[in-house]
């Protein structure tokens, strides 16, 4: 192994992924496994997390599975015991993926919508900082990578409050950036474009029109794929990002330049 392939290793990491058994998460949680990290994958639904940790030990990376709607305040801390304890220590490495998105117009939003769409989007990320990032401050090493949306800097397509909450997750990146880089703990924000996962695929199958249309502004004329978000998961993720904290990378295909 060169120096330059050493930077993008992983080996001896553990790396949390929320929402990892599907979509973009599950691209990130591949990449980083591959790279050698240890993963403790996050997601709602068993039957999909077992199928992810089944497909990933395929590939020789070493995955365990945590069952939790991270949404809900007690099934959180539940989850954040049950990562720390995955393999007997706190980890390295949080990639904060998981989100709902309901897509009303803002006077049709129910408190109990509003409530949702914070607690997952918002609450849980805050949650999973203030849990993991002493760790890995006190072993100076760290990363953290947060999911954006185009709703981070825009409105589009219905925000309503996950907008609202996927404009905080750029403040919380700054925030966490703020008080942890000087202790060897990078964090970052990553706002994809339009993107076909499990979370949109109902959007484009009910208006192929609406897709194309975003395929055409974007600048490589494609919509994203979850493959997309491999390369920056690795390189957020490991010593190759060293000098980068604070920071929102668009991976869009230049569709938020246009």
């Amino acid at each position: 192994m060169n120096a330059i392939e050493s930077l993008f290793r992983l080996d001896h990491k553990i790396a949390v992924i929320t929402g990892g058994s599907t979509g973009i998460g599950r691209s990130m949680a591949w990449a980083l496994g591959m790279q050698g990290a240890k993963l403790v994958i996050v997601a709602r639904t068993r039957s999909s997390l077992e199928e992810t940790v089944s497909s990933f030990a395929k590939d020789g990376i070493d995955a365990k599975a945590v069952v939790a709607d991270l949404g809900v305040e007690a099934e959180r801390h539940r989850a954040i015991a049950e990562c720390s304890a995955a393999f007997a220590r706190s980890p390295d490495i949080l990639v904060n993926n998981a989100a709902n998105n309901i897509r009303k117009p803002m006077p049709e939003l129910s408190d109990e919508d509003v409530r949702v769409t914070l607690a997952l989007n918002l609450e849980a990320p805050i949650a999973l900082v203030r849990a993991f990032a002493p760790a890995m401050a006190a072993r100076g090493w760290g990363r953290i990578v947060n999911l954006g949306s185009q709703q981070t800097h825009r409105a589009f397509n219905n925000s309503g409050v996950y907008g609202v909450a996927k404009g905080a997750i750029a403040s919380l990146t700054r925030s966490t950036a703020e008080h942890y880089t000087k202790f060897g703990v990078t964090c970052n924000t990553v706002v994809p474009g339009f993107v076909v996962t499990p979370l949109t695929e109902q959007l484009v199958a009910a208006n192929p029109e609406f897709a194309a249309a975003h395929a055409a502004r974007s600048m490589i004329g494609r919509n994203g794929v979850p493959d997309d978000f491999r390369g920056v998961a690795v390189f957020l993720c490991s010593n190759a990002s060293a000098y980068v904290s604070g920071a929102t990378f668009c991976i869009d295909g230049g569709y938020g330049a246009t």
